[in-house]
């Protein structure tokens, strides 16, 4: 019974810790950023400054068309890449890295960083894919 209570213990302190994260990452994101429907996004593609924040082989497989990648692990080192007096919109795949880059940008001067809402998995627009 004791074993029980422990895991039990742990399964609810695991959803704490997770319910937190996403609670700091909407934070980041509301205080670094603008979210923005992929309705929006594609009616902005053609000039717009997209930048995909997944690793490289995610990009290279399939990607918004137009857009360029700075993978999250390099954002530090790379985020002087995206120009400052152009709009930014960033996405990743479901919305959890895109906030931390935004915050980034954010610190750095950037004012018109925008996040794709819910990241490219409910991206409808146009794609460029690997053949």
């Amino acid at each position: 019974m004791e074993i029980l209570k422990f895991i039990l213990a742990l399964i609810v302190l695991g959803l704490v810790i997770y319910g937190g994260y996403l609670l700091y990452l909407w934070w980041i994101a509301r205080n670094s950023a603008q979210m923005i429907e992929a309705t929006e996004l594609e009616a902005l593609r053609a000039r717009a400054q997209i930048v995909d924040v997944r690793e490289t082989p995610e990009f290279e497989a399939r990607h918004i068309l137009g857009a360029r990648n700075i993978p999250m692990s390099q954002f530090k080192q790379r985020q002087a890449e995206v120009r400052r007096d152009k709009p930014v919109y960033l996405y990743d795949e479901d919305g959890n890295l895109a906030p931390r880059c935004a915050r980034i940008l954010k610190k750095n001067g950037h004012d018109n960083v925008f996040i794709l809402k819910n990241g490219f998995s409910t991206w409808g627009g146009k794609v460029k894919s690997r053949k």
